[in-house]
This record gives structure tokens, C-alpha cells and sequence, in this order.
């Protein structure tokens, strides 16, 4: 069974419900937070444009924070 890595640090132990897409740190539902992130159309590395609808992805606290500091 996964365990939430950011209760196992505060010495709690909390079964991991998502993961995060960014760092792969188990994630309980205290901990995990829900973004929706932009799709882009296009050949890599110069999008054409987003898509219409954003894909909801499961984020930790510290990559979140880091995710929306680099696109301010």
C-alpha cells in the first residue's frame, strides 16, 4: 500500500490516493491538489495553440508552487 510521503514526514501515516504527475510522491487527500493544466495542438517544441478544455491532473503541494511561480 502507497503511502501520503508528505504525512510520512510529519510522522502520520495516510494512505495515498493519487500520485503526483510531477515529482511521483504518494499524495493523500489532505495533501493532494487538483490543477487543471493547458493542452496544446501542435508539433513540439512549437505549439499552435491550446486546446478548449484544460486536463485535470493531481499535483503536490511544492510542484504546484513551483509549476505556477515558472508561468507567472
Amino acid at each position: 500500500m502507497l503511502k501520503c510521503f508528505m504525512c510520512d514526514e510529519k510522522n502520520k501515516t495516510e494512505e495515498a490516493v493519487s500520485i503526483c504527475i510531477v515529482c511521483g510522491m504518494g499524495l493523500c487527500m489532505e495533501h493532494a491538489r487538483r490543477a487543471d493544466l493547458e493542452i496544446w495542438e501542435g508539433h513540439y517544441p512549437m505549439p499552435v495553440k491550446t486546446m478548449e478544455n484544460d486536463l485535470p491532473r493531481f499535483l503536490c503541494e511544492y510542484c504546484i508552487e513551483a509549476t505556477y511561480i515558472a508561468t507567472d
